[in-house]
């Protein structure tokens, strides 16, 4: 229901800026601000997402909880997509997503809305004295047997 108005009322409140502005400054330089937000947009969305992507190679790497720097990449992208959208409204939210404060915000609100499941793994290093870590084992090598080619498939005949 909510994705129903929001498809309604985006629109609508989009349409109307465009009036008020164009009214307000002409028909040129407001398509110069829209086509001017667009780029500049873009250039942020390029720097901050590249930002982000480091953040959860580095979680990855450091085996921590990659979630917060995952929904921030997702933010961004979303944030991207609003501001290649003509429109002022929609050039607003785009900037305020970028924003890290707002997208901390957000990651804090979606994160009392889900319900997070998670996991711990041990690792033991090679420097571990735990012995529940070897596993004692045994192992034969087997050869295959070849098989003699007997010419063409019966598919190919």
């Amino acid at each position: 229901m909510w994705l129903l108005i929001a498809f309604i009322a985006v629109p609508l409140i989009e349409i109307g800026l465009f009036i008020q502005v164009g009214d307000a400054i002409g028909l040129w330089p407001t398509l110069g601000i829209v086509l001017l937000t667009a780029i500049l947009g873009t250039a942020l969305v390029k720097s901050q997402g590249a930002m982000a992507l480091m953040n959860v190679r580095r979680s990855l790497t450091e085996l921590s909880d990659p979630t917060e720097p995952l929904a921030n990449g997702a933010m961004i992208l979303f944030a991207g997509a609003l501001l290649l959208t003509p429109g002022f409204f929609t050039d607003a939210v785009g900037f305020a997503l970028l924003l890290p404060g707002v997208r901390s915000v957000i990651y804090k609100k979606i994160r009392e809305r889900v319900n997070i499941a998670q996991f711990h793994q041990s690792q033991a290093g090679p420097h571990s004295n735990a012995k529940d870590d070897v596993v004692d084992g045994t192992f034969e090598d087997v050869e295959m047997p070849k098989k003699p080619n007997k010419g063409p498939s019966g598919w190919t005949q």
